[in-house]
């Protein structure tokens, strides 16, 4: 069955959140759609919405995201808007997106992914191994606050949370002598920020860092059809290891948890993290399976690293 094309009398409503980057994504996300289906940029609609990560009275404060709530912090109220009609596809960061789905929405459509490495920032453009003893990083990730205490538990850490310029104000400011931001987020904004990347082998990113998906709802079979010609099959591939191995785990941004899969041929391989939030004790393992068995190859190595650590794993106070 054919399905009408979205058009500037009936356009395709995209949802974001109304950051530089959620709408450098979602840009992105009307750019692909325009050129797969020959649209013009007026056949979309960016419809923006505020969600509880955006309200600047929680925003500006240094309590950290876990104390607001951390699952669905960036993505409740769009996923709303997509159940009730008011948008039809929703856009993205996958590091943020909880490893469950609303009934009635799928999230089955990626675009390809960005540098997964995080990036170490600091005005002088100096490295992670140049950082002097007793060094103040600022940083609001619990994954990065208890890898830096892992291997660096001299460092003082502080609240950092904003923008990347509302960040590099607190820099200038001297709040703190660096931080951390992603390298995916700086490439899509094309921003000219001194930083130096960290090897994953060094700094194991989020799980599904750098990665933009696109969520619909069940019953749209037109947003089906349109997803489906722009989503990046290798991607999907990485992220069905990294998400099941966050699941198995009941990752959320409350648990500092890492994982990366890349592809090898014909197979998958995985690396994964779980951290004591006050960087106490860390434990990291490494699986590889066919492609077709991401998603197990993911929950194996989550039971492998909860067994070595042991119950109650992540209690230890921050």
């Amino acid at each position: 069955m054919e399905y009408p094309l979205p058009n500037p009398a009936a356009p395709l409503r995209i949802g974001t959140r109304g950051s530089p980057l959620a709408l450098a994504q979602a840009h992105e996300t009307r750019a692909r759609l325009g050129a797969a289906f020959g649209l013009a940029a007026e056949a979309f609609e960016i419809v923006v919405i505020k969600t509880t990560g955006d309200d600047r009275a929680l925003i500006d404060t240094d309590r950290p995201l876990k104390e607001i709530g951390n699952k669905g912090l960036f993505t409740k109220e769009i996923e709303e808007a997509l159940l009730a009609d008011q948008i039809d596809i929703a856009v993205h960061s996958m590091k943020d997106m909880p490893v469950e789905q609303p009934a009635g929405l799928v999230l089955d459509c990626f675009l390809p992914r960005e540098d997964v490495r995080d990036a170490f920032v600091t005005l002088e453009g100096r490295a992670f191994s140049d950082l002097p003893e007793g060094a103040v990083v600022g940083t609001s990730s619990l994954r990065r606050r208890a890898q830096l205490l892992y291997r660096r538990p001299d460092l003082r850490l502080v609240e950092f949370r904003g923008n990347v310029q509302t960040r590099m104000k607190k820099l200038q400011d001297g709040v703190a002598a660096a931080t951390f931001l992603a390298c995916a987020g700086l490439n899509r904004l094309g921003l000219d920020i001194a930083r130096v990347p960290i090897a994953t082998e060094d700094m194991l990113p989020a799980v599904a860092q750098g990665a933009i998906g696109i969520e619909r709802r069940d019953s749209d079979s037109r947003a089906a059809r349109m997803l489906e010609a722009i989503h990046d099959v290798p991607t999907g591939q990485r992220l069905a290891a990294e998400r099941a191995f966050l699941a198995a785990l009941d990752g959320s941004c409350e648990t500092p948890i890492a994982g990366l899969a890349v592809l090898e041929g014909g197979n998958l391989a995985l690396r994964g993290e779980i951290l004591r939030p006050d960087g106490s004790r860390c434990y990291e393992g490494a699986a590889s399976a066919p492609i077709e068995d991401g998603p197990a190859l993911g929950r194996d190595l989550a039971a492998r690293l909860l067994e070595q650590a042991g119950p109650g794993f992540f209690d230890a106070p921050v």
